[in-house]
């Protein structure tokens, strides 16, 4: 635990950038620490967490794209939010492009429960489409994803789901009113390799 807290100590000084939050969360748990208060120590700790997190955040919204094809990025939605360790989960983000009845979004979610299942399933040899051909195991920049397509019951075009977890962390590309194609080319345009490597 002291070695711990001498490397967030040290990291203290190069994190200036993430804000007084994260340094008054530091100077928190060393003290509640020193004190012997576990359990406070422990709160501050994952508070620090959690505002790394958002910064992470922040810095995986600059890699998305400006625009989806002509659908503009919904900047003012961005939502960066450390989801902290109580939960479970660690990152997550969320970029939402479009305003109209045509739309998508990426959610980048680390530490997702839905990883080990998506793993489990893309490992099966058998898998490839589903019974009703709604969905199917694609490949996006080397990596193995689900792809879901479903019927818009008012509009009766086609809305899709594409999953691809990488490592620890989970990649949703969500489209509306899509076609199939133009759902894969523009899921290339995500710099996946970069978000697996900030988002770990």
């Amino acid at each position: 635990m002291k070695k711990i807290f001498s490397l967030l100590f040290l990291s203290g000084f190069t994190l200036v950038a993430f804000g007084q939050d994260f340094n008054k969360n530091l100077a928190d748990a060393r003290t509640a620490y020193a004190a012997g208060n576990l359990s406070n120590s422990r709160f501050a700790m994952e508070q620090m967490l959690h505002t790394l997190d958002a910064a992470i955040g922040k810095d995986i919204l600059k890699l998305l794209p400006a625009k989806m094809d002509a659908l503009a990025a919904n900047v003012k939605t961005d939502n960066t939010t450390g989801t902290g360790t109580n939960s479970g989960l660690g990152l997550y983000v969320q970029r939402s492009y479009g305003t109209g009845a045509k739309t998508a979004t990426v959610d980048i979610i680390n530490n997702s429960p839905l990883i080990t299942s998506l793993n489990t399933l893309l490992a099966l040899p058998f898998i490839g489409r589903s019974g009703d051909g709604n969905q199917k195991v694609v490949k996006v920049q080397g990596y193995k994803a689900v792809l879901s397509k479903t019927e818009n019951s008012e509009t009766k075009k086609l809305d899709y789901d594409l999953q691809i977890p990488m490592q620890n962390t989970l990649v949703t590309f969500k489209m509306t009113e899509a076609q199939e194609a133009d759902v894969l080319r523009l899921a290339n345009t995500i710099p996946l390799e970069k978000i697996a490597t900030m988002a770990q």
